[in-house]
């Protein structure tokens, strides 16, 4: 019996396995039993769950993932999709590219082909606002905001946009949210990794000369910013935040009016 069908014998009576439950089964060396792992988890056929050193294999709850028909596009659009699409499923697993494309297109019921297409086009339409140095002008939208009676900045750039339309999250927008909400300071690696640079350049260019970092309203047991602030580990002043609450910290999140995150921000900061 091969390997593949010894290990879905022994999750038909068992739902999850470690690879040490499965070593005690399977004669086989562990560093193959990872490879034939790995190569199922590919196919969609199983899902890895936990980090570790608790990490357990079982069958992909994904439908999406199993037996997916080979898709026609250009090596041009599938190295589009490998930068900007990417997301996390319901079971924590990542994906990225075309398989991710397929996994969004199964849940949704769309066509891959066409969706990858439609896919493009809007991502582009995003990719328009930004600027010759990779960054989002901001400025426009702030001084249109009639919520503000005043506003003090000169300038004010973005990265990326948090979501475009109908597709949600782009791929940093995915990052960032699982990588606060989960407390995942690989994710936050993984960002700061990705930004530091641009990070950099706009410090250069701009002759920016020192640099404040926002606290957090709700106390975490690992917080972003801290994170961020030192894996930035920027050669300039840093300017002392503070932030106060009242008997009951309210985050910006919770606020849906810009109005109220307005008030929130002056009174707190």
């Amino acid at each position: 019996m091969s390997i593949d069908n010894q290990i879905i014998t022994y999750l038909k009576n068992d739902s999850e396995a470690s690879v040490s439950d499965l070593l005690e089964k399977i004669p086989v060396s562990r560093q193959m039993l990872h490879r034939v792992l790995n190569r199922m988890i590919e196919e969609g056929l199983l899902e890895k769950i936990g980090r570790p050193p608790k990490v357990f294999y079982r069958f992909s709850g994904n439908k999406g993932l199993i037996k997916q028909p080979a898709i026609l596009i250009t090596e041009e659009e599938n190295k589009f999709l490998d930068e900007h699409f990417l997301l996390i499923t319901e079971t924590g697993q990542r994906l990225q590219g075309v398989g991710a494309m397929q996994f969004w297109c199964a849940r949704q019921k769309l066509p891959v082909e066409k969706t990858v297409k439609e896919f493009i086009a809007t991502r582009k339409k995003y990719l328009e606002y930004f600027t010759s140095n990779g960054f989002i002008d901001g400025m426009e939208k702030l001084k249109n905001t009639k919520a503000f009676s005043s506003i003090a900045v000169d300038e004010i750039y973005y990265l990326d946009f948090y979501a475009i339309e109908r597709f949600g999250k782009t791929s940093l927008g995915t990052l960032l949210h699982f990588a606060k909400q989960g407390q995942n300071r690989k994710l936050m690696n993984e960002i700061i990794e990705m930004t530091r640079d641009k990070i950099l350049s706009l410090i250069n260019k701009k002759k920016i000369d020192a640099v404040g970092f926002i606290p957090p309203t709700i106390k975490r047991h690992l917080q972003f910013m801290q994170v961020l602030q030192k894996g930035y580990n920027l050669p300039l002043s840093h300017l002392t935040l503070l932030k106060v609450s009242g008997e009951i910290p309210v985050p910006q999140k919770a606020l849906s009016k810009i109005e109220d995150r307005i008030v929130n921000a002056q009174s707190s900061i």
